[in-house]
């Protein structure tokens, strides 16, 4: 009985219930919109009052409404609207003796599409239609018009709100999927670069290894000096090849301005700010590697506390320096000597470079990084008032 019980509680794969769970969230996320359900307990203040019939009534509808709503949450999308109607006949079916019941009209209204995108005409239509039949029993019954006056905008307005809040969260969801896609395609891209490149790397030496050892075997008995030799040069070739693959290794565990900038988008995109750059300039991997993770750490302070809407990273480079400028629109009051910005300083400093700090209060922030293609003077970091918004990293303590 226990185990037939939670198979009928169980969230069917498309259901609203389910779609929460995957994106991270409660399977209690939308029972916060059973507070409305409150009007039921509110609605004969302004009627007959409080009374047995009253009581009676909700006693017996008010779980079968709690059914309902939990069906149209757990059920397939192809079959929840089902209870959304079925919250609209118990509404019908009561009306007569028990005005509260409107409320489960308003919730049948509001749930039509629950979990589902659908076109918001065709939506409008459907309550219009709903609102029609209601106002026809209604009259029939002999409610006054005024009762009936606030329930066709308070169901539009409702239920267009909720159905533009879902038809959102789809859209985050797709978004979300979008962007976990392009990381994996990227993450496969990677791996098969590395598995070509570890071929073409070490196909050629271990064969030649394979070789010179096979060719050592049988000079071996014929002449021991030659096998010898062939072996020192087996030796040497392996040596070689412990040396590429180790320089290999390294550059596939470095990251390269390119593939950061690409990251920055992605991250700044899910948080809202549009991010736009131009591809970075040719440089050796020792300069490389170190702007890209200042620029990995200014994207993620951009994300986390800037508040801005738009960001952008521009290089401009000369034989002797290259200048590296991220700026965004944010809140801006950036301190001078926060801990991310000291470690930013320190991988400048290392390159012999200078930074800057532009980050008046609403107005932006601007990380602009110098660094020398030759020799240069040490790194500086510096607070100045500047004329342009920009990128935004930690706000003062």
């Amino acid at each position: 009985m226990d185990v037939a019980l939670f198979r009928r509680f169980a969230p069917a794969p498309d259901s609203a219930v389910a779609d929460a769970l995957r994106c991270g969230k409660s399977p209690w996320h939308d029972a916060v919109h059973l507070l409305w359900s409150a009007w039921l307990f509110i609605t004969p203040m302004f009627g007959s009052g409080y009374d047995w019939t009253w009581a009676g009534f909700t006693l017996l509808s008010y779980p079968v409404f709690l059914g309902l709503y939990a069906g149209a949450l757990l059920a397939s999308r192809r079959s929840a609207w089902r209870y959304a109607i079925g919250m609209v006949l118990l509404c019908f079916a009561l009306l007569r003796w028990y005005p509260s019941g409107l409320s489960y009209f308003v919730f049948g209204c509001v749930m039509l599409h629950v979990g589902t995108r659908v076109a918001l005409w065709k939506y409008l239509v459907q309550v219009l239609a709903l609102n029609g039949a209601l106002a026809l029993l209604a009259t029939w019954i002999g409610y006054p018009w005024q009762v009936l006056a606030w329930m066709l905008p308070m169901t539009l307005v409702i239920g267009i709100i909720v159905n533009v809040e879902r038809s959102n969260e789809v859209r985050d969801a797709a978004l979300r999927l979008s962007q976990e896609e392009v990381r994996r395609l990227a993450a496969t891209a990677e791996r098969e670069r590395i598995g070509r490149d570890l071929h073409d790397l070490l196909g050629h030496t271990l064969s030649l290894i394979t070789l010179k050892l096979e060719l050592s075997r049988k000079l071996l008995d014929r002449d021991a000096a030659a096998a010898r030799l062939e072996i020192a040069e087996a030796e040497k070739v392996a040596r070689h090849a412990l040396a590429e693959v180790r320089s290999a290794v390294t550059g596939f565990r470095a990251a390269d301005l390119a593939a950061e900038l690409a990251a920055a988008r992605l991250l700044l995109e899910s948080s809202g700010v549009a991010l736009e750059y131009a591809p970075p300039p040719a440089l050796p991997g020792e300069l490389e590697r170190p702007l890209a993770l200042v620029l990995r750490e200014a994207a993620t302070n951009i994300a986390r506390h800037a508040g801005a809407s738009r960001a952008e990273v521009i290089f401009e480079a000369t034989e002797a320096c290259l200048c590296m400028r991220i700026v965004d629109n944010g809140r801006g009051g950036v301190a001078a000597h926060g801990n991310g910005l000291s470690g930013m300083a320190e991988r400048v400093r290392a390159l012999r470079g200078q930074l800057q700090v532009q980050s008046p209060p609403r107005g932006g922030t601007c990380v602009e990084v110098q660094v020398p293609l030759g020799a240069s003077a040490p790194a500086t970091v510096a607070a100045v008032e500047p004329p342009a918004p920009v990128a935004a990293l930690e706000r003062p303590a």
